[in-house]
């Protein structure tokens, strides 16, 4: 990595970790100002001690939300994505699908969540479509947007030179919609960290928001953060691949 590159990536980077590095400072110093108790907010060295302490088997937890994260993600971009281009493709399926849509996504996901529990029992899968359910209508909505959202010069070019439908909207509509189907994707990397952890919340035995519920009995509040940091540092990492995908598939978009 030459010198350029490195003052790129630190431009880039420093604030995000400058802003991060100061507010752990805050946190310790109002823990050790006000003394506050353990139990109502734990200082950051307890809170890491906590992240791998052997008090709690991490990997396993970790490991049964990370899936969960990730297929509520994939389930949420692949029926985003397909909604939305039947949407697109033509306007009796918009009329037909779209107040349907809104009516799923004004549905309130924590009251969903043990009917879930009614129908599949504890598991993995339910806590994957519920998360699914919170982060899939961005997806619909930018990838609609992005296939009918384009210049009519590029649409006309393709019709004159006789494309069918289907070819103007792989070849044309697709990857104008790249920048609006990723942006939403963004937003779902983190809907679906909310999503499967909130599943834990009402149905689990296992996972990080397992992990948060059985802490609260005991008041054991450094456990309960440290495993708040894991999970968001799943999400972080989601997210990063997304924003990756982003710079390679649409760079203009960037």
């Amino acid at each position: 990595m030459n010198r350029n590159k490195i003052t790129r990536w630190l431009a880039h980077y420093l604030p995000a970790i400058g802003l991060f590095i100061g507010f752990v400072i805050l946190w310790q110093l109002a823990v050790s100002v006000f003394d506050i108790r353990e139990y109502l907010l734990p200082s950051p060295g307890a809170v890491v001690q906590a992240m791998f302490s052997d008090e709690i088997p991490w990997l396993g937890h970790t490991w049964v939300t990370a899936l969960e994260i990730l297929g509520a993600f994939l389930i949420a971009a692949i029926a985003g994505v397909m909604l939305g281009m039947a949407i697109a493709w033509s306007d009796a399926m918009s009329r037909a699908l779209t107040p349907f849509l809104v009516f799923v996504n004004t549905l309130p996901k924590v009251a969903i969540a043990p009917l879930f529990l009614m129908w599949m029992g504890y598991g993995i899968i339910p806590n994957m479509l519920i998360g699914a359910l919170i982060g899939f209508f961005p997806v619909v909505i930018n990838t609609a947007v992005g296939l009918t959202q384009i210049d009519k010069d590029l649409v006309d070019l393709g019709r004159v030179f006789s494309a069918p439908k289907w070819k103007v909207f792989w070849k044309i509509r697709i990857p104008n919609a790249y920048p609006y189907i990723l942006s939403a994707l963004k937003v779902t990397a983190t809907s679906a960290v909310v999503g499967a952890v909130v599943g834990e919340f009402v149905a689990s035995q296992k996972g990080l928001g397992y992990v948060i519920i059985t802490t609260q009995s005991s008041m054991n509040t450094p456990v309960a953060f440290a495993a708040l940091v894991w999970i968001s540092i799943l999400g972080l990492l989601l997210y990063g691949i997304v924003a990756m995908l982003s710079r390679v598939l649409a760079p203009w978009a960037e």
